[in-house]
């Protein structure tokens, strides 16, 4: 009876690693499990905010990059 036990349970390792592949290879799926596990990946991510410090700090940053490059560009030009 031990062997039956498993073998049922190797059964179901692979019919649940087949549906994580077919999930990961993005075919379709009539099971349940699919379609529930699809719902959890289509969650949009959690947006993420910036602090007004943050914005400052690279706003400041690409300012003076900007400034660089105009400075080369014009002493390329003379």
């Amino acid at each position: 009876m031990e062997v039956n036990k498993i073998v049922a349970e190797l059964d179901k390792e692979i019919a649940r690693l087949k549906e994580a592949r077919t999930l990961l290879a993005g075919g379709a799926s009539t099971s349940r499990s699919t379609t529930s596990a699809k719902k959890a990946v289509a969650r949009p991510a959690k947006k993420s905010t910036m602090s007004a410090e943050g914005r400052r700090r690279i706003a400041e940053a690409m300012k003076k990059r900007w400034a660089e490059r105009r400075k080369q560009q014009s002493a390329k030009g003379k």
